[in-house]
């Protein structure tokens, strides 16, 4: 889109990977994790987990998941086949009743050495290696003036702003606009910083990258191909099938 800087980075660099997983299927009228429905008979959390293990930038990776999932989930983990150049197996993190809180214990879980930290979605199952790996590249450069990194489409409706009566009360640019996804990167110590302020101060975000946008710090775009949807409807599942089929998977 002309106008819009989108961040094209180089070659490859090691990041931990946290994959956040304790979401529900109260939205697809399931009663289970939405990330333990069948995908072309596999669970969808398999499908994404794949993509990370076949990702040679990710050195380690770790699942927040609800507690009344840990068998499950532990399951799924344990038949998957983890490179050799895993820093240890993927670690089972126990989550929290919000994403936010959840990616926060995950922040508490990291090893030690962690420096980058990439954080994505367990319902984007169809991520791709070669988005982990551009996401992973981007955000060491990215944190070299401070900055974080997000996946992102730009928006190709025309987008309504409504209010309660269900008015409409504007239509913003399209041109500027960009439909934020995961993986999201950031550098460890300052998104930790950043969600121990939001504790202190009870703000409530639906991403990482509003965090680092309160606190004034930079976040750049990483384009996206459009097939990086997240699974939230049973339409979406049908998507996603499609898109599995077409890869041959």
């Amino acid at each position: 889109m002309e106008g819009i800087p989108v961040f094209r980075p180089g070659g490859p660099s090691l990041v931990h990977l946290l994959i956040a997983a304790a979401g529900s299927g109260r939205r697809m009228g399931a009663a289970t994790n939405k990330l333990l429905l069948p995908l072309a008979g596999r669970p969808v959390l398999a499908w994404t987990l794949d993509a990370a293990l076949a990702c040679g930038a990710i050195r380690w990776i770790g699942v927040m998941g609800r507690p009344e999932d840990e068998a499950a989930i532990g399951a799924i983990l344990a038949a998957a086949e983890p490179r050799r150049s895993l820093a240890e197996p993927v670690a089972w993190i126990v989550g929290g009743d919000t994403r936010q809180d959840s990616v926060r214990r995950g922040l508490e879980a990291l090893p030690a050495d962690a420096e980058a930290v990439l954080i994505h979605d367990g319902a984007r199952c169809l991520a791709e290696p070669e988005l982990l790996e551009r996401c992973a590249t981007a955000l060491t450069q990215a944190m070299a003036e401070g900055a974080g990194i997000i996946a992102a489409t730009p928006v190709t409706d025309t987008i309504k702003q409504v209010d309660g009566r269900g008015l409409i009360t504007a239509t913003p640019e399209r041109s500027g606009l960009w439909a934020a996804q995961t993986p999201q990167g950031f550098g460890v110590a300052q998104l930790r910083e950043a969600h121990g302020r939001a504790e202190r101060e009870g703000w409530s975000v639906t991403d990482d990258a509003a965090l680092y946008e309160r606190l004034g710090l930079p976040v750049r775009v990483l384009e996206a191909p459009p097939s990086n949807i997240k699974l939230t409807t049973r339409f979406d599942l049908t998507i996603a099938s499609a898109v599995l089929a077409a890869r041959g998977a």
